[in-house]
């Protein structure tokens, strides 16, 4: 566990600002929760606002003076964004010069060339995988749109069929493995190890992005056949380029952050020796920032500088990628805010009171939660972050394989049928060109599979292991 995780559980132990009883610690998380999807979906609110403003009212509501509820709110974002905000920005640096360069376009042509027939439904889950590692869900659509509407054009394919695998490839990755916002936020909460979420993550991840992606694609075609909208296949990326990097070394890139902490994760497990030279060395290595750092200045020469950018074209590539992650950022810090005042106004105990009277298991309360939140405000990182907050108290006594099991038990809950208060939803729609019921009869179906697929496979890894 990171220093840093050590701070914040440390942090998360401190003294309820209040000693509110249960009934009326339920109605204040009620009642905050409501406040922010409130100001969410009728309002409009920016979800930064609509949590700073919810935490507060949770604090009011709990019957905590302003000034502690004010305290625990800047604490929980300060330690959240120390914790994730550097690993986020790495991360979309990362996907810039991923999309800017060439390099996933080169990844999907060259996987798009070998694949044909029956076989393309599962490159596109392949291409959306690989490039969904290091993007953000959003940037992720608009880069593979243009490939599925133009593979569905060129084929003849059915638009469902070739369209579904690539969502579901992107959105399990969004939800499940980080260093995506929501799971990297689950993993600071709970005081997960990293390496092992993100290895049971694949493992998790793997069968549900078959189900959901090429196996429903078949009955998403039937359901909705239609043609690729001609007016929606805008410029791919690289078409102004003169050289794009290899296949290979793109892949080996893209891969780098995941295997590093890969190394870390099976090391600490095999060795289980702090004082072990070689322990050391991956432990420094493996750790998130060292990871992504080393992948973001490895990419700016195997990307970069294989597409011929100049030293002034990877600075501009690098700052174009920081500003749109600032919403981001800020939606994460404040989520961070709204976890910590749930905590110290003694949530806490009332989850770990109430799970043991109804005998309700840690994974599936904490899965239960994400999908309320998630149908409530339709946004999965708010769902993340809130779900990990009020179930926190519960990864106290669990093992390093229950906390990672936590973490994606509470990334699976946040996909669970996105509809019209999902601004993914109206991405969808739009792209492809279909009806509301149409939208709803396929992607919001394909993210309620992802969902209960991966709570399933949650389940029966616990049983296991």
């Amino acid at each position: 566990m990171t220093s840093l995780s050590v701070e914040i559980l440390a942090a998360d132990a401190a003294e309820p600002i209040t000693s509110a009883g249960n009934a009326q610690l339920g109605i204040a998380v009620l009642a905050g929760i409501a406040v922010i999807v409130v100001l969410i979906t009728k309002f409009k609110l920016h979800a930064f606002l609509a949590l700073t403003i919810g935490s507060l009212a949770l604090g009011a509501f709990a019957g905590a003076p302003l000034a502690d509820t004010i305290k625990s709110f800047t604490t929980g974002l300060g330690n959240t964004v120390a914790g994730v905000g550097v690993l986020i920005a790495l991360g979309a640096i990362l996907g810039k010069l991923l999309a800017d360069s060439g390099g996933a376009d080169q990844i999907v042509d060259t996987i798009l060339a070998k694949a044909s027939g029956r076989a393309m439904p599962w490159a596109m889950v392949l291409i959306a995988s690989v490039i969904g590692l290091p993007l953000f869900f959003e940037v992720g659509i608009v880069l593979l749109i243009p490939v599925v509407l133009l593979v569905a054009k060129r084929g003849n394919y059915s638009l469902m069929r070739i369209g579904i695998p690539a969502l579901a490839g992107l959105s399990v990755m969004h939800g499940l493995i980080p260093p995506h916002p929501g799971p990297l936020v689950a993993i600071d909460a709970v005081g997960a190890n990293l390496g092992v979420t993100l290895a049971l993550g694949l493992v998790v991840a793997i069968p549900t992005v078959i189900i959901a992606g090429p196996l429903f694609a078949r009955y998403a075609a039937r359901w909705v056949d239609i043609p690729a909208p001609e007016n929606m296949i805008p410029t791919r990326p690289s078409e102004d380029l003169e050289k794009r990097p290899g296949f290979g070394v793109t892949v080996a890139t893209v891969m780098l952050p995941v295997v590093l902490m890969l190394v870390k994760a099976l090391v600490d497990i095999v060795v289980d020796d702090p004082e072990n030279g070689v322990q050391k060395v991956t432990d420094v290595i493996g750790s998130p920032l060292i990871a992504l750092l080393a992948a973001v200045i490895v990419g700016m020469f195997t990307l970069g500088r294989a597409a011929g950018f100049t030293k002034e074209r990877l600075s501009t590539t690098v700052e174009k990628s920081l500003a749109p992650i600032a919403g981001v950022l800020l939606i994460v810090g404040a989520g961070g805010g709204f976890k910590q005042t749930l905590i110290d106004i003694g949530v806490g105990q009332m989850i770990l009171d109430f799970s043991e009277s109804w005998s309700i298991p840690a994974l599936l309360l904490a899965w239960l939660i994400a999908v309320a939140i998630r149908l409530a405000t339709g946004s999965a990182t708010v769902a993340t972050i809130s779900a990990a907050g009020l179930v926190a108290p519960l990864a106290a006594g669990m093992s390093t394989t229950e906390t990672a099991l936590l973490v994606l038990a509470i990334g699976a809950g946040s996909l669970f049928f996105s509809h019209v208060n999902d601004a993914g939803f109206w991405l969808v729609k739009e792209y492809f060109g279909m009806t509301v019921g149409q939208t709803i009869k396929t992607w919001s179906v394909m993210e309620t599979i992802i969902s209960v697929v991966g709570i399933g496979f949650v389940l029966l890894l616990s049983l296991v292991l």
